[in-house]
């Protein structure tokens, strides 16, 4: 039975660890009980729509749609800098994000999972990407832009799913190329991508995981396939070819979210999930840049937002 979000409590009082960011194709997590809606605020303003708390096992979990609770929100209108925030500052420290992508790649059929390590931006920078600027800077490394223990989580779920006779398959690795959009690609980009060595392509993988990192948060995205863009010989991409294939695909991509769930879980991945690898990574780049006469206060308060009691220490 579905709670309406609005019939819920709007406060949580415990910390949350673990969130989900859902796209095209998971817009829910079954099997999960809702127990809370937050709409924090924060000083990039409001996430793209509350966050659901869910439990399962006693463990909470926020869950939050990146294209809004009604998919209203194109790629580049979504908040990603409120949606990350808020996530912290509700003790989120590892994400899971699900993504719809497009194949560069014959061996990557639709509806194929991937679990990618790399991107390439080719987004315009008209989306703001950075929670480090107006007085402060920051130069945070994206060497590796995904988690890679969060990544072997991932694979380790999708193969045990495969040998209980899902028909999953999992590709290992990848380099997603984030694009514009809304529009699809042309041939000729799609062409071009593929010479590059891309292996999917997406519009929501940046900024993202750019923020995920300067926030410190464990980060990884799990993609399904759900067309060949338009550089192969079958029909070219539209709407309804994405839908049809996500539809087909769907209780999978669900199985999969909720198997990662159940083994973050367990005990045995808690600095894991606290990502603990990535405390003061993203800090020291910030201290160590702009000197104290130089930091404007209001660019000051909103670090302190990600990292309370930062200026104190």
């Amino acid at each position: 039975m579905t709670i309406p979000s609005d019939s819920l409590p709007n406060h949580y009082d415990h910390p949350v660890r673990i969130a989900v960011i859902g796209g095209t194709g998971l817009s829910s997590l079954p099997g999960f009980t809702p127990v809370a809606s937050l709409s924090p605020t924060t000083p990039w303003g409001a996430p793209s729509s509350p966050i659901l708390i869910l439990t399962h096992n006693a463990t909470p979990i926020a869950f939050l749609a990146r294209h809004g609770a009604s998919h209203q929100l194109a790629p580049h209108e979504v908040p990603a800098r409120a949606n990350i925030a808020a996530l912290r500052g509700l003790g989120v420290r590892s994400v899971i994000a699900f993504s719809a992508v497009g194949s560069l790649r014959e061996e990557i059929r639709p509806t194929d999972f991937v679990v990618p390590d790399q991107i390439i931006d080719r987004t315009k920078g008209i989306r703001p990407f950075t929670f480090f600027e107006g007085g402060l800077v920051g130069h945070v490394g994206f060497a590796d832009p995904f988690d890679a223990r969060l990544g072997e989580v991932v694979l380790r779920c999708a193969a045990g799913l495969e040998a209980g006779g899902e028909s999953i398959t999992t590709h290992k690795g990848g380099v997603v190329v984030c694009m514009e959009g809304p529009q699809f690609s042309t041939r000729a980009e799609s062409h071009m991508y593929r010479a590059w060595g891309g292996s999917i392509i997406n519009m929501s993988a940046l900024p993202e995981a750019k923020l995920a990192r300067e926030a410190e948060l464990a980060y990884q995205m799990i993609c399904m396939a759900t067309d060949y863009d338009c550089w192969h010989t079958t029909e070219d991409v539209d709407v309804a070819m994405v839908m049809k294939y996500m539809a087909a695909n769907g209780e999978n991509a669900k199985r999969l979210v909720g198997a990662v769930l159940d083994e973050l879980c367990k005990e045995e991945h808690t600095d894991l999930v606290a990502a603990k690898h990535w405390e003061g990574s993203a800090q020291g780049a910030v201290k160590f840049m702009t000197k104290p006469e130089g930091r404007d206060p209001e660019a000051m308060k909103r670090v302190e937002y990600l990292f309370p009691g930062f200026w104190e220490s």
